[in-house]
């Protein structure tokens, strides 16, 4: 299957009948409430999406919404294809079970951050390790980290009179990279 970006693969509430494996670009998984949106992990090439696991296993529908990030070749089965390898096939099983146990670790990571961390952390964070030119808007930045617009916008603007990051439209410069690994520790 290819899919453009901006595809909605499921949204909340949508029966599950099939178990996509990403070859290519990547599909954002996030819970959108009361205007909202709370990113809770990204499928990337080479990687299936637990929640569709954890939804085909339980027979229910979907409680979170998947969007196409960039331009998306998947690999689909069919509910009855994905039933037959759990049912017979143990290498099959042991993969299903062990995207639980990794996504699992990376949601109790993102509640601990939601619960614990201050959001200047969560932002720095979010912003490292993508490159000195980093594509995302504020709103995509707060919805990822699990804020809103208006304040991940201030903490960005403390970072830009720091000198630590430039702010453009669309999109965040870093300028002092170590900074903000220091903000992310919790050392700053």
């Amino acid at each position: 299957m290819e899919l453009p970006g901006g595809t909605s693969l499921f949204g909340a509430g949508s029966p599950c009948q099939q178990f996509p494996f990403v070859l290519r670009g990547s599909i954002r998984v996030s819970k959108v409430g009361e205007g909202r949106e709370l990113q809770l992990y990204r499928v990337g090439p080479g990687e299936s999406c637990v929640l569709t696991s954890s939804c085909l296993v339980g027979s229910s529908d979907y409680p979170a919404s998947g969007i196409v990030e960039s331009d998306a070749r998947l690999v689909v089965l069919s509910r009855d294809a994905f039933d037959a390898l759990m049912s017979r096939h143990a290498p099959f099983r042991r993969y299903v079970f062990s995207l639980f146990a990794e996504r699992l670790a990376d949601l109790m990571g993102l509640v601990e951050a939601v619960a614990f961390h201050r959001l200047d952390r969560r932002i720095a964070a979010a912003l490292l390790g993508r490159g000195k030119t980093v594509p995302l808007t504020h709103q995509q930045l707060a919805d990822e980290v699990g804020s809103v617009r208006e304040i991940v916008t201030r903490v960005l603007k403390g970072f830009a009179d720091a000198g630590w990051v430039r702010l453009g439209r669309g999109s965040i410069d870093i300028c002092d990279a170590g900074a903000l690994r220091r903000v992310a520790s919790g050392a700053s």
